[in-house]
């Protein structure tokens, strides 16, 4: 089985990031705190508790590289931890924001953070040494609804969002002083700040998790309609794709390779989806091993056997169509995945380790590496 490890962390997590080594993670237990676990003889001790925002806390990302966490909130507020001694010190971001911040993601050379938001703006955060704080820039009035979730392009100057209002949009977050003309950026780095490169209506309901691949020819973005779009060739004439499937809808996506994307949500099972040597996308398989919620007995009524796959059915919102009561379900994971972060190497094009928490207040460890039947896909 793919899943190496389950950590019960919280009665409930909102969103976790790993540090730079992956010895230690900060998750949010549902609440206004941020806590930091260090493993320690087999055993995950809590060791720093957060506490600056004053509600819920939506998104946090563990920088790579300047071991620094930024972390948002519904107080419409963020802040840059660092860890000096023993302590992690805020600083605040100013966001000017008048509504709650959904989501955060330190940019690639970690010189930007962006901050989704339900005021239909997104921030891109930048420090100024002489005042020592961050600031940001708004992109404004291109967004009909609130921002679910930014990814970073490779090159640190492009960012991808998805909204409630179904588009993926694609923007310019050029900024003079802070980033540098570089000729592997092409022309995104001739853009203006703000500008909007392009924007996908291929879904008709909300739109979640939009990521990059590692080289970042392909962006991928699911629906709330049970469907993920893959974009290759982002640009004036992009190449679409979009895979359907009869599950739950996906939360959040990753890739693990340029031709394998890890996909959790509400069906409390990773999906794997796969492409082939033509570039063409297709579910594969679910990652984690399927039980009964209800077996059946040899000598038990008719009677109980359909009110016990009624019982199922309306326990983890099955349909009635003839199929499986259980596939709804996984075996590790009991209520919805709304976190996928990658173990792997920054620099690394690929990836065989990632973690998923959700609703549940798991942390679940998964490793593809003995998949034989997924190996075509990592390579």
């Amino acid at each position: 089985m793919a899943a190496i490890a389950v950590h019960q962390l919280a009665q409930c997590i909102t969103c976790h990031a790993w540090s730079p080594d992956h010895s230690m993670i900060a998750l949010c237990p549902n609440s206004n705190e941020v806590h930091i676990y260090k493993l320690s003889q087999d055993k995950w001790e809590r060791v720093h508790v957060l506490q600056k925002h004053d509600q819920i806390v939506s998104g946090i990302d563990w920088s790579a590289r300047s071991n620094r966490i930024v972390t948002a909130s519904h107080d419409r507020n963020s802040y840059v931890w660092n860890q000096e001694g023993p302590e992690w010190v805020p600083t605040l971001v100013i966001l000017r924001l008048n509504r709650a911040a959904l989501c955060v993601q330190w940019s690639p050379r970690e010189n930007k953070f962006a901050v989704g938001s339900g005021a239909k703006t997104v921030c891109i955060c930048y420090y100024e040494q002489d005042n020592n704080w961050w600031v940001s820039k708004l992109i404004r009035k291109r967004h009909d609804s609130s921002v679910t979730s930014v990814a970073w392009h490779p090159n640190d100057i492009l960012l991808a969002t998805t909204s409630t209002d179904g588009k993926c949009r694609v923007f310019s977050t050029f900024i003079k002083g802070v980033d540098t003309r570089d000729s592997k950026a092409g022309s995104s780095s001739d853009s203006k700040f703000g500008e909007q490169i392009i924007q996908l209506d291929l879904s008709f309901s909300w739109a979640f998790g939009v990521k990059w691949s590692p080289s970042g020819n392909t962006l991928a973005y699911v629906g709330h309609n049970s469907m993920i779009y893959f974009v290759d060739d982002v640009g004036p004439s992009p190449l679409a794709q979009n895979v359907a499937f009869r599950d739950l809808p996906l939360r959040d996506i990753l890739f693990v390779s340029e031709k394998m994307v890890i996909g959790v949500g509400f069906d409390c099972n990773p999906m794997v989806f796969g492409a082939d040597e033509r570039g063409i996308w297709s579910f594969v398989r679910f990652l984690g091993e399927r039980k009964l919620s209800f077996s059946g007995s040899k000598y038990g009524s008719q009677f109980s056997e359909a009110f016990g796959k009624f019982y199922g059915q309306s326990k983890i919102g099955a349909s009635n169509d003839g199929t499986d009561p259980s596939r709804s379900r996984g075996v590790i994971h009991e209520n919805c995945i709304n976190c996928i972060a990658s173990l792997g190497e920054v620099s690394s094009s690929r990836t065989t380790r990632f973690s998923t928490s959700g609703l549940d207040g798991r942390v679940v460890i998964w490793d593809l590496q003995n998949q034989e039947d997924l190996s075509q896909y990592l390579c």
